[in-house]
Formats: C-alpha cells, structure tokens, sequence
C-alpha cells in the first residue's frame, strides 16, 4: 500500500503557504508527514507544488519520496494523478492530506489494517459516522480514479458507489483541515497550550 500525501496548494484562503506554517516542534506538513511514516504504509510519496522550494527545505522526511507536480494550479486533482504517476503498481493507494494533522498513523494504520483484511475496492474512514480522510483505492479502482472529472471528484466516486466503498469505523470526531487562521489556531490549540503568535 502507498500513502500519497497531497500538499501542493497554494494556500490562497490562509495567505502563505500553509504547509510550512510552525507546528509543534516541525511545520504543519512535517506533523503530518511524521504520522505517515510512523505508520504501517509501504511507501510514502508527498506531492508539492506551491513553494515547493521552501517546503522541501523545512521537512526532515525519513523514508518519503517527493513529487513535484508542475500543474498544481490547474486544480487538486492533478496532484492525486502526480502521486498516481509515481506510485506505479501497487496493491492499493491511500490518499491523505498534507494539512490535516489530527490523522495520525494510528488513525492510518486503523484504515489500512481494515483494507488488508478484507481488500474491498475501496475503503474510507468513518469518523463517528462521518466519512473523512484517508481513504484506499485497491488497484482495480485505479482506471475510475484517473477518469475523474468535476468539483470534489474523489468524494463523488466515495458517495457514487457506496456498495464497492467500504466505511472503517473510527472513534473519533471528523478530524478538520487547515485552510484559514482559525483553522491553524485550533489545531494548534489542540497539540500546543501556548501556540507561537503569527500575523495575519
């Protein structure tokens, strides 16, 4: 199974690139890639786009390869293709997000675990009842996923085909992304009790 971390955004609603953003003792993406390489994933890929420079040079990555998607502005789902393209054969693909700390490699290893048991076609966490990050792909679903199109294309195919898509119980409440202020600040409240003070 290969983890694709997805963190080629420019961070337009934040204002600066996100994925470099204090956190802890790392950055954001440094959090989140630290649980992904903890966790029981064969292969780890992180795709970059935006600052990816700066990006590169703030994380001290132990096992994970790193893509760089030169069409990151043509919309997010030229990245899961960049981590498809790299990925090459496999049994199965996790998708996960680079700005989504709370999906820890104990959540990771949850959600894959469950996929190897039963290796449905696909697979997504259910926080509580609510579907979220990661999710797998076996490698049979891998032709429908490259022909997605449209807004929000890898929930569509989740929602689409609930009887091939199966739903890991997690128990816990549906984990947030960083996208605004507010959003860093709370996931910062939640690892941190004094979080640095930045400027908006």
């Amino acid at each position: 199974m290969t983890g694709i971390v997805l963190a080629a955004g420019r961070s337009r609603r934040l204002g600066q690139p996100k994925q470099t953003l204090p956190f802890g003792d790392t950055t954001l993406l440094g959090w989140t890639l630290r649980s992904v390489e903890a966790s029981s994933l064969d292969r780890v890929i992180v795709v970059l786009g935006g600052a990816a420079g700066d990006v590169v040079a703030s994380l001290a990555s132990q096992r994970a390869e790193i893509v760089h998607n030169a069409n990151f502005d043509e919309g997010p789902f030229t990245s899961v293709l960049a981590g498809l393209d790299a990925a090459g054969p496999c049994d199965a693909v996790m998708l996960l997000l680079g700005d989504m700390p709370a999906v820890d490699a104990a959540v990771i290893d949850t959600v894959a675990s469950a996929w190897r048991e039963h290796r449905p076609w696909g697979a997504v966490a259910s926080y509580r009842g609510e579907v979220g990050h990661p999710v797998v792909f076996s490698s049979d679903a891998l032709e429908a996923l490259r022909t997605l199109t449209g807004p929000r294309p890898v929930w569509n195919l989740v929602v689409n085909r609930p009887e091939d898509v199966s739903r890991i119980h997690v128990d816990r409440s549906l984990p947030r992304d960083v996208d605004t202020w507010e959003d860093y600040q709370d996931a910062l409240g939640t690892l941190d009790p004094q979080p640095p003070s930045l400027p908006r």
